[in-house]
């Protein structure tokens, strides 16, 4: 029965990704990192340019799992008790009372997150991080699941408010989404002639379900070998010559997480190096500050990772 419980959640989440891709077209792979860090408990960054469906990934993946879904959008004068909500005097009752913010849903769409002050910014760290905010001394816990999608433009920097190293370390991955090939973008724009693919869109499942997939991932094994492979990983960014600030223990949590789910969604119970090696560069690419002697040779943190990984020798899983 448990074999039979495993394989209808894969089946379920394999249908989330192809109700995503009615609408993202071309993009599997990045679906599938976005699902992934859904099934890890995890929080994504997406940057690239403007106009390449980062705000349309999310809104349709919140659709597409059935779960409750709000949309930031921020500029400078979105104030921090717009995320975690305020307490207000009723007149009434006689009584102050929470006024929910919009961090009080499963998935908050955090859209040009470096376009609003740093004091707004930080109001989201102990959300993704706790689950939890805390108004007045008074502490509210978050629906759950609850995940943070956040995007950013790479370009056009006046106006803007990058991300701290502490907040950027709360998100599990950054990803991007890159533009379609000449026939992706055909298909999008006749698909769009006279109708919206968002309203074709259905939920696969609900909150109950994506629950019971985070708690199948958790349980996904991992050989003590797997562990130390993790460790050697994330450990080897912080002396590597080329770096200036390494990944954090937290990094090497993550990477464990982002590895029991990439199993899952191959459907697999247990975890292998080659789902580790996946899901690295996601998980530590923007972990990573370079020196700036790096930066004038043109080194890349991906440069880094891959010197990494080359000098490691991956354990042989045995089943």
């Amino acid at each position: 029965m448990h074999k039979e419980i495993a394989e209808e959640q894969n089946r379920q989440i394999k249908q989330i990704i192809d109700e995503v891709e009615k609408v993202i077209v071309g993009k599997r792979d990045v679906v599938k990192m976005l699902v992934i860090a859904l099934l890890s408990g995890g929080h994504v960054l997406i940057e690239d340019v403007p106009g390449v469906g980062k705000t349309m990934l999310a809104t349709t993946l919140a659709k597409a799992t059935g779960l409750m879904s709000r949309r930031a959008q921020f500029t400078p004068d979105v104030m921090a008790s717009d995320i975690t909500g305020f307490t207000i005097y009723n007149k009434e009752t006689n009584e102050f009372e929470y006024r929910p913010g919009m961090v009080m849903c499963n998935i908050l769409l955090a859209d040009e997150i470096n376009r609003t002050s740093p004091k707004t910014q930080s109001a989201l760290l102990e959300a993704m991080e706790e689950q939890r905010v805390t108004v007045d001394s008074v502490t509210y816990e978050l629906p759950q699941p609850f995940m943070v999608i956040a995007t950013q433009n790479e370009l056009g920097f006046v106006g803007t408010y990058p991300l701290p190293e502490a907040q950027l370390d709360r998100f599990l991955m950054k990803i991007s989404v890159g533009y379609p090939t000449q026939e992706q973008e055909v298909n999008i724009i006749a698909s769009r002639q006279t109708a919206d693919p968002l309203e074709s869109v259905s939920a696969i499942c609900n909150k109950r379900d994506i629950l019971s997939c985070i708690e199948a991932v958790q349980h996904v094994n991992i050989e003590p070998s797997i562990y130390r492979y993790i460790v050697q990983l994330v450990s080897s960014t912080r002396g590597h010559r080329a770096v200036l600030l390494g990944a954090s223990p937290r990094a090497s949590l993550l990477l464990m997480r982002a590895s029991q789910a990439c199993a899952f969604l191959s459907g697999r119970a247990y975890v292998t190096p080659e789902d580790v090696l996946r899901m690295t560069p996601h998980v530590l690419e923007h972990r990573l500050q370079l020196t700036q002697d790096a930066k004038v040779r043109k080194m890349t943190e991906i440069n880094v990772l891959r010197e990494i990984a080359k000098s490691i020798t991956p354990p042989y899983h045995r089943q």
